[in-house]
């Protein structure tokens, strides 16, 4: 089975929809042997180069010539030429996008994280609302099949897209295998020392911004006792820093509130391992892997009841109005003062995280491949 890959994200994107990408590619290589991938890309990072060494069943394809000087339309456009040669059967766009002029002898997939352009517009500007708009809706057009991540990204392909839902296949994604180890008394020391944590702190992982609502997360800490501090880990994107800054100075919590913008994302488990609780108060979501990573990590999760926030909870988690921080401190609250139910959520989470192994995730997308190519065509 020859599979060519949009990998622009798996070798330039550092979080979501890189780490998607390079963890299903090496899921696949690893465990289904008779897969050939390609990995389609108009620029290389070595940083990220390096998760795909040592798999004799990936190979990578970059411009030559002229073509490398104009990356974005090889991608859209120019990589099409390599498929036939490289005897591609399926080409799956990984992060929202297929290239134009595929093939028609070559099956179409791509993979839907969220349409949160949709849902949300006035997060995005006026350009790039129009320019993700038309690639999510050219690919979904001609996919041959659409993967969503959740069963919120179904529901709004079928809202705001108009895809038939016998198009629509959900396969969940996974977090980093980094996530999945046990974590070592001695890493937990080295990440309290190299950051300077609180002995109880509530741990918030995503990007600064609007959408993550780390604003209410804060509001929620000054009804919460004294000895109990926030750590926000993430860069900031746009001007809600600024806003975040404010609240905290404002609540006077600037000796309780701790933002890491630059942690090491080796010691991303580690830092949910020492939390108290993971707070995840995000509006809206595709899925929320800081939701996964936190029950990997056997740290209890208290998120949003919105979107695709319970989906990946399920029973494992507490949930609250992303909007009403005296709620979310409620929640935090009892996990905080009580161990049993601590206790209660760290067992169901150990459950509930299995549906989201990376074994299981590969799994189902392999069976998809099979279905638009069954091996008896290969």
């Amino acid at each position: 089975m020859v599979i060519g890959f949009d990998a622009k994200r798996a070798f330039q994107n550092s979080t979501g929809l890189g780490n998607y990408s390079r963890i299903l590619v090496c899921g696949l290589a690893q465990e289904h042997q008779d897969i050939r991938a390609f990995l389609y890309s108009p620029q290389m990072n070595g940083e990220y180069a390096k998760y795909f060494t040592g798999y004799a069943n990936i190979s990578t394809r970059m411009p030559t010539s002229i073509d490398r000087f104009f990356p974005d339309i090889w991608r859209r456009f120019g990589v099409t030429v390599h498929l036939k040669g490289d005897k591609v059967k399926i080409f799956h766009g990984l992060s929202h996008e297929l290239p134009h002029g595929i093939p028609r002898s070559i099956k179409r997939v791509v993979t839907m994280h969220d349409l949160i352009v949709w849902r949300y517009p006035q997060f995005y500007s006026p350009f790039d609302r129009m320019v993700h708009r038309m690639k999510q809706r050219h690919s979904c057009r001609i996919a041959d099949a659409v993967v969503a991540i959740s069963e919120q990204t179904k529901q709004d392909l079928m809202h705001f897209l108009n895809v038939p839902e016998s198009k629509i296949k959900v396969i969940y994604q996974t977090c980093d295998p980094i996530f999945w180890n046990p974590v070592s008394d001695s890493d937990r020391e080295y990440v309290r020392s190299t950051y300077h944590l609180p002995e109880r702190y509530i741990i918030s992982v995503g990007t600064i911004e609007d959408r993550k609502n780390q604003a209410n997360t804060v509001r929620a800490l000054a009804q919460l006792p004294d000895d109990v501090h926030l750590v926000i880990v993430g860069k900031p994107h746009g001007g809600y820093i600024s806003h975040l800054n404010s609240v905290i100075h404002s609540l006077h919590l600037a000796d309780r509130v701790h933002i890491l913008r630059d942690a090491d994302f080796d010691d991303f488990p580690a830092l949910y391992a020492c939390a108290q609780v993971s707070a995840y108060m995000s509006l809206f979501e595709g899925f929320g892997i800081p939701i996964l990573e936190s029950m990997c990590c056997d740290t209890p999760v208290v998120t949003s009841n919105v979107s695709s926030m319970p989906e990946a909870g399920g029973d494992a988690a507490l949930y609250a109005d992303p909007l009403n921080p005296a709620e979310i401190a409620d929640r935090l609250r009892s996990v905080l003062e009580s161990p049993e139910l601590r206790q209660q959520l760290v067992e169901k989470s150990r459950v509930q995280r299995q549906r989201f192994s990376q074994h299981q995730v590969v799994s189902e997308l392999y069976k998809l491949y099979n279905t638009l190519v069954p091996p008896e065509e290969e």
